[in-house]
């Protein structure tokens, strides 16, 4: 065949990037004999037919083979570039195994690492997002359309996830490798809540880094300058975010992992101009509130008397608290400057106090205290004296900040009741103590969420087996994006996510509770999703700013309390929560399903026969 000509059995069986035809990628060696000659693959591929449950065994065989977890990574990504179907299948149905392989704690790494080991996570040339350097913001119109030429009709983005990579993690300013957490992310958003991976979309804004490491590093695959000064920036962020509205108008956005100034600007910006979310800012604060509800009421001190102590003043932990006051208000009915005063700030220079003699940034203000008087603590040792509370809260980055000392006191003041004790921190290396250490330290008494998985721990005396609870924002912010996407809200509301923190609360089997744990199982994330997404769209039609007709007609039907001034009480109606679920995308378990999946490829033959035999 001459160059640049095609015949149309392989047009047929090549797809329009090269790939090969999408049922023939997706069933692998489960493609039937009779498909397998209708797109001209006869003895092109091993004989054998087997089924997808081998073909699963086969890829965790593989999987368990790599030593250590970045090269898990790099399987399970290679893996998801070449056969969607097959990797979520693989992470549904080992879940808690590998969503700390794709995500944290191993993402970091992976990022830290992205232009060292980008090439070997995807074929060539696979589009696996949007890259966009600050020179080319101009031509952002035309990186949409190449991107829109890059994907099948009808599949255009529901979701994106975006970050500059500014402040990863724990990790700091990583640059175009941050591109890492939102892919990450979008993989969880899938498979904890079923949106559509086909309509996911992964932006990385490539303005640069200012981490030396990476621009003296000869393998950077990221622009080698310096960020742009804050007018710049918000200048080429929102020409991008402006273009993706517009071609994209429905479009659910997460703003992730961008400075602290930057994460509070573009979400001020934003958040009722266009569909969107900051994780950072409005997730975390979602779930530790969930966890904190369930803490405040098995500590045995009355929510009225929490002093609560938070160790890190960033955009994560002033977005926490803010929430946490949210709930003091509206669950406890305590005046907001009362329920503000419940809170202490320690940051680099000690507690956050409006006499200290430094110029604060803005997002500090509201909780720096005006009742210290001549009172200034330079650490968090002397912090902890003064305050003397019942809630430890860390989002410092600083590897065990809650250290002996700090935990030994904590257990001593709170001798009559059950500390509450959240080392929030990613990844581990960034934790401010393990569960080990906050159990031991504590008598085994602590109430303990963290924001890194750690192992289960035994107490030597009885041999009981204690769970830790994890503040793992994989717990809401994929079934906020389910709910957005699904009952399409002109904005995303304090209450909306107040709403969810409640409704995970609530989400909690008897099981659970009888275990004195915080959070469900993660196990059941998928029907936690369910539930939490349903309370969003509760709450969202309840302040009149769903616009989907058909969620706002089921929600008002249902006997759940409705109208504006209905508290945000996290509940929903039963119905409402199982249409959800029909929602929620599932990879095919068999070749059937993933022929139904495919409403283009109607054309192949249909093989009857169970295992693909002629």
């Amino acid at each position: 065949m001459a160059p640049g000509m095609e015949t149309e059995s392989s047009s047929v069986r090549r797809s329009r990037s090269g790939s090969p035809d999408l049922i023939a990628s997706n069933a692998g060696t489960a493609l039937p004999y009779a498909t397998r000659s209708a797109l001209h693959l006869k003895g092109l591929v091993p004989s054998g037919v087997e089924d997808f449950r081998a073909q699963e065994l086969r890829a965790l065989e593989q999987l368990n083979m790599k030593s250590t977890n970045l090269e898990k990574y790099i399987f399970l990504s290679w893996l998801r570039s070449t056969n969607i179907n097959l990797f979520y299948r693989l992470v549904l149905h080992n879940l808690k195994e590998i969503a700390p392989v794709i995500y944290t704690p191993t993402v970091g790494q992976a990022c830290q690492e992205y232009s060292h080991i980008y090439p070997f996570l995807a074929p060539p040339n696979s589009v696996d997002g949007l890259y966009i350097p600050l020179p080319e913001v101009d031509n952002i119109e035309e990186i949409i359309q190449n991107y829109k030429e890059s994907i099948a009709e009808g599949s255009e983005p529901e979701i994106t996830v975006i970050t500059d990579g500014s402040r990863i993690l724990g990790l700091g300013d990583l640059g175009m490798n941050g591109m890492g957490i939102p892919v990450g992310k979008l993989q969880l958003y899938v498979a904890a809540a079923g949106l559509n991976p086909e309509r996911c979309l992964p932006i990385v804004l490539d303005f640069g880094t200012d981490t030396q490491k990476y621009l003296d590093d000869p393998l950077y695959l990221g622009i080698r300058q310096k960020r742009p000064e804050d007018k710049a920036f918000y200048a080429a962020a929102n020409r991008v975010v402006e273009a993706l509205h517009m071609a994209f108008p429905n479009m659910f956005i997460q703003f992730e992992d961008f400075s602290t100034d930057h994460a509070f600007g573009l979400l001020e910006q934003w958040r009722e101009r266009a569909l969107c979310f900051n994780d950072d800012i409005q997730g975390t604060g979602c779930v530790i509130l969930g966890g904190f509800i369930s803490a405040v009421e098995q500590a045995g001190i009355p929510a009225k008397d929490q002093r609560i102590l938070f160790v890190g003043a960033g955009s994560a932990g002033v977005g926490v608290a803010k929430q946490l006051v949210d709930y003091f208000v509206i669950e406890h009915k305590i005046p907001e400057e009362e329920a503000k005063a419940m809170f202490w700030f320690v940051d680099s220079r000690g507690m956050i106090t409006a006499n200290r003699g430094d110029k604060l940034a803005q997002h500090k203000t509201y909780f720096a205290r005006h009742d210290n008087g001549d009172t200034q603590c330079q650490d968090l040792e002397a912090t902890l004296e003064y305050v003397k509370p019942t809630a430890l809260i860390g989002l410092s980055t600083i590897h065990k900040a809650f250290n002996e000392h700090v935990l030994t006191r904590m257990s001593e003041i709170n001798s009559d009741a059950r500390p509450i004790i959240f080392p929030l921190s990613n990844p581990e290396t960034k934790a401010e103590c393990s569960f080990e250490e906050a159990m031991r330290l504590t008598n085994n008494r602590v109430l303990f969420a963290s924001g890194t998985a750690f192992p289960a721990y035994t107490i030597p005396e009885s041999g009981e087996v204690r769970i830790p609870g994890q503040g793992n924002n994989m717990y809401v912010f994929p079934a906020i994006g389910l709910g957005a996407v699904l009952c399409k809200p002109e904005w995303i509301t304090d209450t909306m996510v107040y709403a969810v923190s409640k409704a995970l609360a609530n989400s909690l089997n008897e099981q659970e509770k009888a275990r004195g744990e915080l959070y469900p199982r993660i196990e059941r994330i998928r029907e936690v999703s369910a539930q939490l997404a349903a309370a969003f769209i509760h709450q969202a039609v309840r302040e009149n700013v769903a616009k989907d007709p058909k969620w706002v007609q089921l929600a008002e039907s249902s006997s759940v309390a409705s109208g504006q001034d209905a508290a945000p009480d996290g509940r929903y109606a039963q119905r409402v929560a199982q249409e959800v679920t029909r929602y929620m995308w599932e990879p095919a378990e068999t070749l059937e399903q993933l022929r139904a999946s495919l409403p283009h490829y109607h054309h192949h033959p249909v093989v009857h026969s169970e295992n693909g035999k002629l």
